[in-house]
């Protein structure tokens, strides 16, 4: 039975193709099981799917940085704390998605998976700041990737 966490999928640009809200589901619910996370309660994270123009201004407005990225994570846990109520936002952005893995000759659905997976773990208090963080991070992401069938991304790092 999975973990009382439910996963709310909102697409706010077109060109997303069908079917993404089960590959989020799953990473996702793959990602909680596999990192440890206490589930404390009925808990929920939000999956938005928009395009780069709305992705830079998010970038932009949060960050300070003026460009696309691929995946942005907006924790509204402590870190490595119980999992439960709002845990965050993760937010994709699709022109960038869909051309860093035609440039790593990948499917889409693979490199969205890992982006998913990707921000979810920062959600619950992981980050790659450090070396000794990004190291943690990445073995633990290639380890859910591996459950869910999809390759090592970080193996030509």
């Amino acid at each position: 039975m999975r973990a009382p966490l439910e996963i709310a999928l909102s697409v706010n640009a077109e060109g997303w193709p069908d079917g993404l809200e089960t590959v989020a589901e799953t990473a996702i619910h793959e990602a909680l099981a596999q990192s440890g996370a206490r589930v404390a309660g009925i808990a929920e994270v939000s999956v938005v799917l928009t395009d780069d123009a709305e992705q830079r201004e998010l970038n932009r407005q949060w960050r300070g940085i003026d460009t696309s990225t691929n995946v942005l994570s907006f924790p509204q846990l402590e870190p490595f704390t119980p999992v439960v109520g709002l845990v965050g936002d993760i937010i994709l952005a699709r022109e960038t998605v869909a051309r860093e893995a035609a440039e790593m000759g990948i499917p889409f659905a693979a490199h969205f998976t890992h982006l998913v997976v990707h921000g979810f773990l920062h959600l619950l208090g992981y980050d790659h700041v450090e070396d000794s963080e990004a190291e943690r991070m990445e073995r633990l992401e290639t380890q859910i990737l591996a459950t869910l069938g999809i390759a090592d991304p970080y193996a030509d790092s």
